[in-house]
């Protein structure tokens, strides 16, 4: 009986390491062969240039600052209104249906196409609020895309707090405030961070809602201010895959602009992982 019970738990180990295996040799596997096709089309003119004669040519430099512009004005949106929202469900909202209901539409928002993001973004900020196609637009409709994942990082990473820290700052006379200010806030900043840069990882390749409501075909200058359009990364890869003047000449830019995205967003997440290292040793210092 023993045997098989030893028998039934390496199977299901070995099962269970093998799926985990496949997982990563398929990742490894996309990375390699984007790696193996656009590496050879990376170099400083392709990466601080503009696209010139169709797109056939050029570099992608106005698609990374748009892509930039993108990622920082859905940040300017998501992060105060995300973070003071998980705030408010976790340590203000009294427990019952009136929180449980704003979790379940806050999952249920998380689960929506983004194409349906782009639509709402193209009705209410681009047609209703007249801001046109523009970064503005743009970023307020990835704002909200980013926004169920920033409320619920947030909320979980206040409730990963013992509440002896709260009772504790409390019985030294602080108020509510000043309790989350500089006691909760801190604890929970390096998980809070974490579930921000991994939406603007999101968001930098989101392709559906920035096609309604900014993204320009071809634009080779830089935007002016944010009333004004731009060239985004994924739009500019869907572009140059699928349509244009010479698709045999596009398809190594593209496999080159692929291979930019894919580093830009290790480098969110390889930087989010350094912000949460950073803000759990200075919380152990203080």
């Amino acid at each position: 009986m023993m045997n098989r019970k030893r028998l039934s738990q390496r199977l299901a180990f070995g099962l269970f390491r093998l799926l985990s295996f496949s997982v990563v040799v398929i990742l490894f596997a996309i990375l390699a062969f984007i790696l193996y096709k656009g590496v050879g089309v990376i170099s400083w003119d392709f990466i601080f240039t503009a696209p010139s004669d169709g797109m056939t040519s050029g570099g992608i430099w106005p698609a990374i600052v748009g892509t930039f512009y993108l990622m920082v004005g859905s940040a300017l949106f998501a992060f105060p209104v995300g973070v003071m929202s998980g705030i408010y469900m976790n340590e203000y909202a009294p427990k019952g249906w009136i929180v449980r209901f704003i979790r379940v539409m806050t999952n249920n928002l998380s689960g929506i196409p983004s194409i349906v993001f782009g639509l709402f973004g193209m009705a209410l900020f681009v047609n209703y609020l007249g801001f046109g196609d523009s970064i503005l637009a743009g970023s307020l409709t990835l704002g909200l895309l980013s926004l169920p994942l920033v409320i619920r990082t947030t909320e979980e990473a206040l409730k990963a707090i013992p509440d002896s820290m709260r009772e504790g700052s409390r019985a030294l006379g602080a108020t509510k405030l000043q309790t989350i200010w500089h006691v909760i806030l801190p604890m929970g900043m390096p998980n809070i961070i974490t579930g921000l840069i991994l939406a603007l990882g999101r968001v930098s390749g989101e392709t559906a809602p920035i096609l309604f409501t900014c993204a320009a075909y071809f634009l080779p200058q830089l935007p002016g201010s944010i009333l004004d359009q731009c060239m985004a990364l994924p739009y500019h890869l869907y572009v140059i895959s699928t349509s244009g003047t010479d698709l045999d000449a596009q398809l190594p830019i593209a496999y080159g602009t692929a291979l930019v995205l894919i580093i830009i967003i290790l480098f969110v997440n390889l930087l989010a992982n350094a912000l949460r290292k950073y803000f759990e040793k200075k919380i152990k210092t203080n």
